[in-house]
């Protein structure tokens, strides 16, 4: 066999991409700009929602999600301990206490009976993941919560630069929610479905990210959508979402170059972490494209599930009758297997040319999060389901050629280092 070069995770780049980003380029207009709105609208009516905000990161959606929701010193996120940094990382950013579950035996989603005890008073967020692409169940993360309320009370945390004696924002919203924040971590999950409704229009919060390796990618970029919540005016909010996004100015570049209209306000000294029209010209390509990009990653996790069947592996299940995964990773477990025989598993693969990863490293073994007190041995399960964990080959530039070549060399390598 022939051997072949097969990347972990490209950007799926076509004329239609290179061609929105040259009229971008051509047109004046790189920053935020109408490109950067038509994603919005186009990422809602994908979500079901009312509104969108594309930011430069799914880490700044989060970020100044906590923000806005005046989630601060003195209040908890509750954060799975199987996940990436940025999950957990913007609750330190904004001051709150980062509170790991670990979880269930067996699976790579969180404990729910480790999750309702770790609900306090000072519970202002959780924030479920979704990895792989596959939707975390929230129907009893809801649960979970309603029967916590009578805990909840609103965070009394300020944003910058607004007076101490004024009424925020923050705690206007998190009243009109009435219990601990759902913001979902929906960074692999764009497009995906839990029981019948998109990803995005269910949880309170939802953040996704348009990063390179991405199933849909501006390159870097994100964007968040939020639920009908009752009382909540979300033109006031998506206002906010500018204001905190764009250094607290009430006027983005467009708006300013419209005649006479230099003028402008700063309403507090916040961030800037917009996106460009650059970016959301390769989104605005993808969207169009989105809905195959989805269906041939359904038909290559199904080829790969009837190669690897009758194989020592846990596989993933990407499609139910619960939900619809957006299909953004393939994670297999090496049954019985340790970290080292694992990690020799990838360099067998690396030697025949086929890129592999790992998704994740649990949160308590990363040394900055122990510097913190996190400590793995709280922690058993998450850490168990990462020792033989590996994460194979999954993009659309890959052809069926280059999957069936992936296949052979998993199977390969498997008898090479674990003959029978």
């Amino acid at each position: 066999m022939e051997q072949r070069k097969i990347p972990f995770s490209p950007p799926d780049i076509t004329e239609a991409e290179i061609n929105e980003v040259v009229d971008a380029l051509r047109s004046g207009w790189i920053t935020t700009g109408p490109k950067t709105k038509e994603l919005e609208r186009l990422v809602a009516q994908r979500c079901g929602t009312n509104r969108a905000v594309c930011l430069n990161s799914n880490t700044a959606c989060a970020e100044m999600t906590l923000r806005i929701l005046g989630i601060g010193p003195g209040d908890e996120v509750i954060v799975p301990a199987y996940t990436y940094t940025a999950s957990a990382s913007v609750a330190s950013h904004v001051g709150a206490k980062i509170v790991l579950v670990d979880c269930e035996k067996g699976k790579f989603t969180w404990d729910l009976r480790k999750l309702e005890e770790a609900i306090t008073e000072r519970t202002k967020a959780v924030v479920p993941v979704d990895l792989f692409g596959i939707p975390a169940d929230f129907d009893p993360i809801l649960e979970i919560l309603e029967s916590k309320k009578h805990l909840f009370r609103p965070s009394q945390n300020r944003p910058e630069g607004q007076p101490p004696d004024k009424t925020g924002y923050g705690e206007k919203l998190q009243t009109l929610i009435g219990r601990p924040v759902i913001m979902e971590d929906a960074a692999h999950s764009f497009g995906a479905v839990y029981h019948g409704r998109p990803v995005g229009s269910y949880a309170d919060f939802t953040n996704f990210s348009f990063h390179a390796v991405k199933n849909l990618t501006t390159a870097e970029g994100g964007a968040v959508t939020w639920r009908d919540i009752p009382g909540l005016d979300d033109e006031e909010l998506y206002k906010l979402y500018m204001l905190y996004s764009l250094h607290g100015q009430n006027k983005d570049a467009l708006q300013k170059t419209q005649l006479g209209s230099w003028e402008y306000n700063i309403a507090a000294p916040w961030f800037k972490c917009n996106m460009t029209d650059v970016h959301a010209a390769i989104g605005l390509a993808q969207m169009r494209r989105y809905d195959d990009i989805l269906l041939k990653r359904r038909h290559m996790i199904e080829k790969y599930n009837e190669a690897f069947k009758e194989l020592p592996l846990e596989l993933p299940a990407h499609y139910t009758g619960e939900y619809q995964s957006s299909g953004h990773l393939y994670p297999i477990r090496l049954t019985g297997r340790t970290r080292q025989d694992t990690n020799a598993f990838i360099v067998k693969l690396a030697e025949r040319g086929v890129a592999a990863n790992v998704h994740y490293k649990p949160i308590p073994l990363h040394t900055g999060y122990q510097d913190m007190g996190f400590d793995p041995a709280d922690h058993p399960n998450c850490v168990e389901q990462y020792s033989n964990m590996v994460t194979l080959p999954l993009h659309t530039v890959m052809t069926e050629d280059d999957q069936d070549y992936v296949i052979e060399c998993v199977k390969s390598a498997l008898r090479e280092l674990f003959p029978v």
